[in-house]
């Protein structure tokens, strides 16, 4: 399923874009004014490189000897006193005898082992790449490595040097492809790229807004009750650039507890927030995708200052990657490179693509700027509402993948989790926004009796034998067991819901999964 929305994705957004604005009027029978490529084929039919036709065969191989004729007539060459070329497939008498001599002679192709040039035979991505930047002396190299390209791949240079001057672009599961056959519409969108730079415009999915919203840009921030009131442990997580991999690796335990009360939550880079009033060197935020009761606008609390940014980028448009490793690595080049890497950011961090580029996709940051990241450790949707409702089985795949991680109070991310915090995280990865506090969780959702439990569920647990207050979160995950945060002094687990203390506080079960 990632794999098909990020192709159609890239399709639509990256693969056919173009600018170029003609008078609309079919140049054949089977290229309508809404074809994704129909513009550069027009162009192509404007500057005589194409002619119409009753049948261009848009969707149908390129054959070698067609391709060369269009860059033939697109390089104007004159087919004046060339020499002869002597190829047992080709004889003088051929219509295309000229344009085979033609493409010899200017360099651009040349025949195989055995005396042929196989002017029927179809036209391969990498053959394409090798021709036309041969043909047009393109220069440059794409930092972009795509897995079924080899370094030591024939044409890699060649595809580089297409992929560099955004002529092409590779496939959403990180390969080019380079033996696949290219189509009559295709090759004339590279072609139209070439000659024309404005086809190579990609069309932002971002405007400019005149009101500027804000948004949060570090990996993590805390979300604090009181400006100011920390101890000075958590000068770390408080300074502008913030080691929250550091600050909670050194937490004790009495640490952690000193926390409760006076942190409520996390906000995750990127995360809308609105900024409610200042104080000193702190903002009051609200934070949009946190739900609390009797909080309109989201969760509030106290953040540093310098972790919010403003920014004028509307990104509505754009598709959205959805980070489903723990970490994600954002590098300033399409480029494993730790000389490169810029920030890495959290589990279910969602982050505006704009590109993509080999085994990279490119993706908006907060100030507008854009970095690149493994499409590996993300998943592709056109938004967040275009995200596939999960089953039982991805949301606890996803929780187990933390089991062990320590307990921290307010988390949200893949540095430590609080129980809310857990089963948060986990349902926004899928798609699913569901409340960010144990005890509102416990009144939404579908109610459903312990005898009905199914994958996926929440187990909720409350004081005074579960008829008080709700404290604690779990998620049910079969067998009688449950995985969960408990608290300060352990990690993430999983045990059985019959363990005596939560036995004896069960309070109720919810489902937020439309079915299991």
């Amino acid at each position: 399923m990632k794999k098909t929305v990020l192709g159609l994705l890239f399709i639509v957004y990256f693969l056919f874009a173009s600018v170029y604005v003609h008078a609309a009027s079919p140049t054949s029978s089977d290229v309508p004014t809404t074809h994704s490529a129909s513009k550069e084929i027009e162009y192509l039919v404007s500057t005589g490189i194409l002619t119409e036709s009753p049948a261009f065969g848009i969707n149908k191989a390129i054959s070698r000897i067609e391709a060369a004729e269009m860059i033939v007539k697109a390089l104007g060459i004159e087919a004046e006193a060339l020499p002869n070329v002597n190829f047992i497939d080709v004889d003088p008498e051929d219509e295309f005898y000229t344009i085979v001599q033609t493409a010899v002679s200017a360099g651009f192709m040349v025949g195989n082992g055995i005396g042929e040039f196989m002017p029927e035979a179809q036209l391969t991505r990498a053959q394409a790449a090798s021709i036309l930047v041969a043909a047009f002396k393109m220069q440059g190299k794409s930092e972009s490595q795509f897995r079924d390209v080899p370094a030591s791949y024939w044409a890699s240079d060649a595809i580089g040097i297409l992929i560099e001057n955004e002529i092409t672009f590779g496939y959403s599961d990180g390969t080019f492809r380079p033996n696949t056959s290219l189509t009559k519409g295709h090759f004339s969108i590279f072609l139209a790229r070439i000659l024309n730079p404005e086809f190579r415009i990609r069309p932002a999915c971002y405007s400019a807004e005149s009101k500027k919203s804000y948004a949060i840009n570090v990996p993590v921030t805390n979300v604090w009750r009181s400006p100011g009131k920390t101890c000075p442990i958590d000068e770390i997580s408080i300074q502008a650039n913030p080691d929250i991999k550091k600050w909670t690796s050194q937490l004790t335990i009495p640490d952690k507890n000193w926390l409760i009360g006076r942190t409520d939550t996390q906000v995750l880079y990127g995360d809308a927030v609105e900024i409610i009033k200042t104080s000193g060197n702190w903002h009051y935020i609200a934070i949009k995708d946190q739900a609390k009761t009797g909080h309109t606008k989201g969760y509030e609390g106290w953040v540093p200052k310098s972790h919010v940014a403003a920014s004028v980028i509307g990104n509505t448009d754009c598709p959205i990657a959805i980070v489903n490793a723990k970490f994600a690595t954002l590098y300033n080049v399409p480029k494993w490179d730790d000389k490169q890497k810029w920030l890495d950011v959290s589990y279910s961090t969602i982050l505006p693509v704009i590109a993509e580029h080999g085994e990279f996709l490119e993706v908006l940051t907060v100030d507008g700027s854009t970095k690149f990241t493994l499409k590996r450790d993300v998943s592709v949707h056109f938004n967040y509402a275009a995200v596939p409702k999960p089953t039982a089985k991805d949301i606890v795949d996803s929780a187990k993948q933390y089991l062990g991680l320590p307990y921290v109070w307010a988390g949200i991310s893949a540095l430590g989790f609080d129980c809310s915090g857990l089963t948060y995280s986990v349902y926004k990865n899928h798609g699913i926004l569901i409340p960010r506090d144990s005890f509102v969780q416990a009144t939404q959702g579908k109610a459903v009796s312990r005898s009905q439990l199914q994958p996926g569920d929440l187990l909720f647990f409350a004081h005074n034998g579960g008829k008080g207050q709700v404290y604690h979160v779990s998620l049910y995950i079969g067998d009688g067991k449950m995985i969960h945060a408990p608290n300060s002094s352990r990690s993430i687990e999983i045990i059985s819901i019959d363990t005596p203390l939560y036995k004896k506080n069960y309070s109720g079960a919810r489902r937020y999964l439309a079915s299991n």
